[in-house]
């Protein structure tokens, strides 16, 4: 499996690609399309060399193509008379299908129905074209099927009127959609999302019209929001509005802060401030089902912590337009089986061999560890037992240290808990209830890897409710059950054990006593 995600996370060189014919329009329409968009500082790549030199374009321009968002295709009258013109179109529409480039078409003077069906001028160059390559037809098909798709493009029709004016239309929608299009940042080191990014495309299933809502669940800081914002660079230009709204745990704690996350969402959608001037969470739904329920969007909600966030943002799938997709990360499982999403994905720690990846380019600023490293680096990443974030945390700390150093700064870890990631972890049993809480303590301190049902007498016995206490720390991914057995992260346990540590300096007076050299 490849370790990068890039194939996925486009990189764009250009903002724009102009594809044209040049005896045509590039010293008019397409020469102040160009001196416009760069005015406006969108990068765009324009050819003017006069490279075309023989029968094929040549790979500067192929790479190029590849490397815009957006291809803007300027159909004149004479533009398929030219064979390199309709190379370019072919290699733009292969594009937009593999890596969802955006492709208007300019219509300069000329009907869309020529382009479809290939009459008029069209017809004439056509004809020529099956002449010259004759003993090439499929190479002429596959020019007349690229012709016929980009007619059925959505893009502008240039007949009469001033040409600054219709200039001026394109750059304020290319200016837009470049806005929306921003890419988030992934990870400085995307170790192991490829294979998981490709898992969750499965589920979401985007060619289908239907509307379709994903969880992904697991622990925290196990890289459920770096999983999502890769997904969301990889298909966010198949969508015709989207927003990520991150921490929504966070930003929804305080006064009105529902309210403020439909507003970001309802400007991000629909980009209109006016829109955004309502008082409280129950108008932001009403606004939300009326304005959103005909438009493809994709929605991200991170960290989401409640039910009524997910009534409150993403209430039911027919507030939304067909083909639209909803991503909900969250540590509650439950949560997601509550509001009836289609699919859930349990995200799950990274493989050995990714792990040691990931922890030696944040200890070592490389993949591999340094000479003599190799056994203490080995031991550093059964610590964290795989978790991203412990692994991020515990390399940068390690960053630059000498070996005993390292073995002083473990020896440390094994008996006080590093803070960093304890703060992390804490929020899952912050949010749990007393009774929840009590059964968590007794797992860390005392039954971590006993016989469930045993457990559950156990708890029972206490008057904890075990069925459903443990059945509670399984959906926020607190514990696990292996061989009907009782199971806690290593890192989970400590954030127990130091809780009931925390209660007092005299040990006589925490609610539970354990023998420190304990194996549980």
């Amino acid at each position: 499996m490849a370790l990068s995600s890039s194939s996925f996370s486009h990189r764009w060189t250009y903002d724009v690609f102009l594809s044209f014919r040049g005896e045509d329009t590039r010293f008019n329409f397409t020469g102040n399309l160009y001196n416009a968009l760069t005015q406006k500082g969108v990068n765009t790549f324009i050819d003017d060399e006069e490279l075309k030199r023989g029968e094929e374009i040549s790979p500067a321009l192929v790479k190029a193509i590849e490397e815009s968002r957006i291809s803007i295709i300027i159909l004149s009258d004479m533009y398929a008379s030219s064979s390199w013109c309709l190379d370019e179109l072919a290699k733009i529409l292969e594009c937009m299908k593999v890596k969802g480039q955006m492709v208007p078409p300019v219509f300069y003077n000329v009907d869309p129905s020529d382009v479809r069906h290939q009459t008029g001028s069209f017809e004439t160059a056509m004809a020529a074209h099956e002449q010259k390559f004759k003993n090439n037809l499929d190479k002429v098909q596959k020019w007349r099927s690229a012709l016929n798709q980009v007619a059925n493009l959505s893009g502008w029709h240039f007949k009469t009127g001033y040409e600054y004016e219709f200039i001026e239309k394109i750059i304020r929608e290319v200016s837009s959609k470049l806005k929306n299009h921003s890419l988030l940042h992934v990870a400085n080191h995307p170790v192991g999302l490829e294979s998981r990014t490709v898992k969750i495309e499965s589920f979401l299933k985007i060619g289908s019209d239907d509307v379709r809502m994903l969880g992904v669940y697991g622990l925290g800081g196990i890289g459920k929001t770096t999983l999502v914002q890769d997904v969301y660079n990889h298909i966010a230009d198949k969508f015709e509005s989207k927003c990520f709204l991150a921490n929504v745990r966070e930003n929804s704690s305080t006064k009105k802060g529902l309210a403020r996350l439909q507003k970001t969402l309802i400007f991000e959608m629909l980009g209109d401030k006016k829109m955004t001037n309502f008082g409280d969470d129950s108008k932001g739904v009403s606004l939300m089902k009326s304005r959103l329920c005909n438009k493809k969007i994709l929605l991200i909600l991170d960290d989401v912590d409640k039910l009524e966030q997910l009534q409150k943002l993403a209430g039911g799938c027919d507030w939304f337009g067909s083909g639209s997709r909803i991503i909900i990360t969250t540590r509650d499982k439950h949560l997601l089986t509550s509001h009836g999403v289609d699919d859930t994905y349990e995200m799950k720690e990274l493989e050995d061999y990714e792990a040691m990846v990931l922890f030696c380019w944040d200890a070592f600023k490389k993949s591999t560890p340094e000479a003599g490293f190799m056994d203490i680096s080995k031991r550093a990443v059964r610590y964290s037992q795989n978790p991203p974030l412990a692994l991020e945390i515990i390399g940068s700390d390690l960053f630059g240290k000498r070996i005993d150093e390292w073995k002083s700064t473990l020896d440390k870890y094994e008996e006080i808990p590093n803070k960093k990631i304890q703060s992390i972890l804490r929020i899952s049993y912050d949010n749990l209830e007393s009774n929840e809480k009590q059964i968590f303590l007794d797992i860390a301190c005392f039954l971590k890897g006993f016989d469930l049902e045993v457990c559950k007498q156990v708890l029972d016995s206490c008057g904890f409710y075990g069925a459903s206490g443990v059945g509670v720390l399984i959906d926020k991914s607190l514990i696990t059950i292996k061989e009907d057995k009782l199971w806690m992260h290593d890192l989970i346990q400590d954030l127990g054990r130091d809780i009931i540590q925390q209660e007092s300096a005299e040990p006589g007076e925490r609610s539970r006593l354990r023998c420190s050299s304990s194996t549980n």
